[in-house]
C-alpha cells in the first residue's frame, strides 16, 4: 500500500488538475455561447444558398460550366476544418476518420487544412497537405472563407483537382456534434432536389438565365458553405471541449474521493499500529 505521504501528494496533484479543467470548462462555456449564437444567426442564409443552387441546377439541367463539368483530374481537394488545440475529446480524431474511412484514395487527396490537429494527424499518415490555413481558426471571418475558396476554385478551374469536398463538424446542439463530409463540386443533384425544385415557388428571377448566373453564384455558393462550416466548427469545438473538461473534472472528483478514502484507511492503520506498539511496550514493562 502507498504511504500516507504518497497518497497526499497525489491527491494534491489531482486537485490542481481539477482546478485547471474546471477553469477550461468555464472558458469553453463562454466561448460556446458566442459561437452558437453566430452559427444560429448565419445558418438560415447558407441553407437558403444551398437550396437555391440545387433549384437552379435542377431547372437548368446540363450546363457547360467550368465549375460543374468533369475536367478529367483524378485529384480531390478536401477542405478539412478541425481545431488548433486539443483537450476536446474525440473532436479532431473524428474529423480525420471522415477522410481515412472514406473511399478517397490517399494518393489522390490534396488537403486544404484549417486547424493544425487533423492536418498534422493526416500528414503523419501520408496525406498531401496542399495549403495550411490554420491561423484562420482563431477568429474565422467571411473574408477568410473567400481567400480559401479562391485558392481551391482556381485549382479546380485549372484542372489540378477534379472534385472538391468539405469535411467539418456539424453543430447539432451543445452535447451533440456530428462530423460530416460533403461534396461541393461538381455539384450532385438528387431526384429529391429535382422534385423539390419543380414543386417550389421561384424565390428570384435570373437574368439573362440560370446558366450565366451560375458562373457568378457558384463561387459565392462554395464560399458560403465553407464559412457556414467554419462557424459550426467553432461552436462544435467549444461544445466538445466543454464536455471533455466536464468529464475530466468529474473524474478528478472521483479520484480525489478514492484517494481520501485510502488516506483515511492508511491513517487509521498507522494509528492502530502505534496503539498496539504502546500497549505492547506497557505490558513488557509490567
Amino acid at each position: 500500500m502507498a504511504s500516507m505521504r504518497d497518497i497526499k501528494r497525489r491527491k494534491q496533484s489531482v486537485s490542481s488538475t481539477q482546478q485547471i479543467t474546471k477553469a477550461m470548462k468555464l472558458v469553453s462555456t463562454v466561448k460556446l455561447q458566442k459561437a452558437r449564437t453566430k452559427a444560429e444567426q448565419t445558418s438560415p442564409y447558407f441553407e437558403a444558398m444551398y437550396s437555391t443552387i440545387c433549384s437552379m441546377l435542377a431547372k437548368a439541367g446540363t450546363v457547360d460550366n467550368k465549375y460543374l463539368k468533369d475536367n478529367g483530374s483524378e485529384k480531390k481537394a478536401v477542405i478539412v476544418i478541425s481545431s488548433n488545440r486539443g483537450l476536446a475529446g474525440g473532436y479532431n480524431s473524428n474529423i480525420a476518420k471522415q477522410i481515412t474511412g472514406s473511399d478517397l484514395k490517399k494518393e489522390d487527396v490534396k488537403l486544404y487544412v484549417i486547424g493544425h490537429k487533423a492536418g498534422d494527424s493526416l500528414a503523419r499518415k501520408g496525406y498531401e497537405v496542399a495549403k495550411d490555413y490554420s491561423p484562420v481558426m482563431e477568429a474565422p471571418t467571411y473574408a477568410d472563407a473567400i481567400s480559401i475558396c479562391n485558392d481551391v476554385l482556381e485549382a479546380y478551374a485549372a484542372g489540378e483537382v477534379g472534385e472538391i469536398y468539405l469535411v467539418y463538424t456539424h453543430f447539432k446542439n451543445t452535447v451533440s456534434q456530428v462530423p460530416k463530409m460533403m461534396k461541393l463540386l461538381p455539384a450532385e443533384i438528387s431526384e429529391e432536389d429535382v422534385q423539390a425544385a419543380s414543386n417550389s415557388n421561384v424565390l428570384m428571377n435570373f437574368e439573362p438565365n440560370e446558366e450565366e448566373a451560375l458562373e457568378l453564384i457558384i463561387p459565392k455558393y462554395v464560399t458560403s458553405l465553407v464559412f457556414g462550416a467554419l462557424t459550426e466548427a467553432v461552436a462544435s469545438e467549444n461544445g466538445a471541449r466543454m464536455q471533455a473538461m466536464d468529464s475530466a473534472t468529474n473524474n478528478a472528483e472521483d479520484i480525489i474521493s478514492d484517494l481520501s478514502l485510502k488516506y483515511n484507511r492508511a491513517r487509521q492503520g498507522s494509528i492502530t499500529q502505534e496503539l498496539t506498539e504502546i500497549i505492547a511496550g506497557a505490558e513488557a514493562l509490567t
